[in-house]
């Protein structure tokens, strides 16, 4: 006997939703996927009437969600938003190169500006470059940093109001646990809010997916028929966070709620006024957004254009210590060629 749609449409049922394990046709889960994020929008007041914001698009089924659905609400709701895309390329030959097309048919198809920005421009280095400098071990730090920075710079170029990150609810469910396992204080209460930044000089982002699972917008894109590119970063198997995204699938067999215990949790979690929290201001070396002086991005590069790869990962007395050796090594080699010229004369 077939299954009727939960909704009561009067049509079969060709789909259980993973968040509500609800029985739904295809309509039905499209209008209630849609309407989720709508008033998670309208809830958390993400856009005013008249701003311009850049979806962050990388060509995955998520920044491709995101940017099918703020269209089509954009247009439904009457939002009155300027959509435009904005990409970054990391310098990943036989990924990025490929789902940098995947963007190029996003933009075409939802007819949006779009502004790709690199790494070899920006910082005068690829993700390829990199690696072969740095190997497979902390290759994902240098690109999160960047990349952060990155849509920093590019949202400056745009001159956009926000930018719209395509981040759902398995990524801060993650996230938190990632931050738990580091021991993180700082980034533990602000992973989970919906929009951050927003303070002098800086351009804030916001999270219109953060409600949304994984499985949902996997569906939506499939369903839809979307256009995307699904291959994995091939630096990434070794990153950290997969080992936070298999224990959640792990949790998630066991508990289908526990995305969301675990951002709720994440929500209600408060720091104790005396734990020392790092303040975010700018940058005196490059101007961005900054919770340290200078930071991460510059060290990192600084690192690389100084051949100290490791500069900047770990402890930050590591770091000035590498930094304090090294300037040493170069005046030990300055003073042997200064007593050499002396020695000519």
């Amino acid at each position: 006997m077939p299954i009727l749609c939960k909704a009561e449409c009067g049509n079969k049922a060709t789909l259980k939703r993973p968040k509500t394990a609800d029985a739904l046709c295809k309509n039905c889960f499209f209008n209630a996927f849609e309407l989720e994020i709508h008033e998670t929008i309208t809830r958390s007041h993400l856009f005013k009437p008249g701003q311009r914001v850049a979806i962050a698009a990388s060509g995955g089924k998520d920044s491709t969600v995101l940017a099918h659905v703020m269209k089509l609400l954009n247009e439904k709701f009457n939002y009155g938003l300027k959509l435009v895309l904005l990409s970054i390329d990391e310098g990943i030959t036989g990924y990025r190169d490929d789902s940098l097309e995947t963007v190029k048919q996003n933009r075409d198809d939802y007819e949006m500006e779009l502004k790709i920005l690199s790494y070899e421009e920006l910082y005068g280095w690829t993700m390829d470059r990199i690696v072969e400098k740095i190997g497979r071990t902390n290759n994902c730090t240098f690109c999160g940093v960047f990349r952060r920075q990155a849509l920093d710079r590019g949202a400056q170029l745009l001159k956009v109001d926000c930018v719209a990150t395509g981040h759902n609810a398995d990524d801060i469910a993650e996230t938190v646990l990632m931050n738990i396992l580091r021991g993180d204080t700082a980034r533990l209460r602000r992973c989970t809010d919906i929009k951050t930044g927003g303070a002098e000089n800086s351009i804030p982002r916001v999270k219109p997916l953060k409600y949304t699972y994984e499985k949902e917008i996997v569906m939506y894109a499939h369903f839809k028929k979307l256009v995307y590119f699904s291959t994995e970063c091939i630096f990434a198997p070794n990153a950290y966070r997969g080992h936070a995204r298999a224990f959640l699938k792990d949790l998630e067999k066991i508990r289908p709620s526990v995305i969301m215990d675990i951002i709720h949790s994440g929500e209600q979690l408060q720091i104790r006024e005396s734990v020392k929290k790092p303040i975010r201001g700018i940058c005196s070396n490059c101007g961005f957004v900054s919770s340290c002086q200078p930071c991460k991005a510059c060290v990192l590069l600084e690192g690389l254009n100084r051949s100290l790869p490791k500069l900047g990962i770990g402890k930050r007395s590591k770091s000035e210590k590498m930094k304090a050796q090294q300037d040493l090594e170069r005046q030990v080699i300055l003073r042997e060629k200064a007593n050499l010229v002396k020695n000519d004369f």
